[in-house]
């Protein structure tokens, strides 16, 4: 069994998350113990694994406690998780498509600012050099 802040530290949560989740509903089976401390189990560890994975696409929490609910119902709900399965995956192949094209402009600058700091040159794109002394801020 693990504590909160174990589990905070292993699933790299913080703990107040954890917490929040829990709350909300999202860790239907953990206990407490005789001073009122959750105890997560091997199993709970993996309700937090697909939270987290949810969560770090923006899935909505009513949206997870819907998957959360569906698990419990069991079998019945396969193709509805699903979906929902398949959904957050295009949303997290939009969101990595544009990380690359975030990374490709931050290539970009970094090969320019290499080039500057190599030949000594200016920015000359940085427009605080085109500006006249009276014009910039003090």
């Amino acid at each position: 069994m693990y504590t909160i802040k174990e589990v905070a530290d292993k699933m790299n949560v913080s703990e107040h998350t954890l917490r929040f989740w829990a709350k909300s509903g999202f860790f239907p089976f953990v206990k407490r113990n005789e001073n009122n401390i959750r105890q997560f189990s091997d199993n709970d560890l993996e309700w937090v694994k697909i939270v987290k994975c949810l969560r770090s696409v923006g899935t909505e929490n009513k949206a997870i406690k819907k998957y959360i609910d569906l698990c419990i119902i069991g079998d019945s709900t396969i193709k509805e998780r699903y979906q929902i399965i398949l959904n957050t995956k295009e949303k997290a192949l939009q969101q990595m498509e544009e990380l690359k094209q975030q990374l490709n402009l931050l290539d970009y600058k970094e090969n320019f600012y290499q080039n500057l700091i190599k030949n000594n040159l200016e920015d000359e794109w940085n427009p605080m050099n085109k500006m006249q002394p009276e014009e910039q801020a003090v």
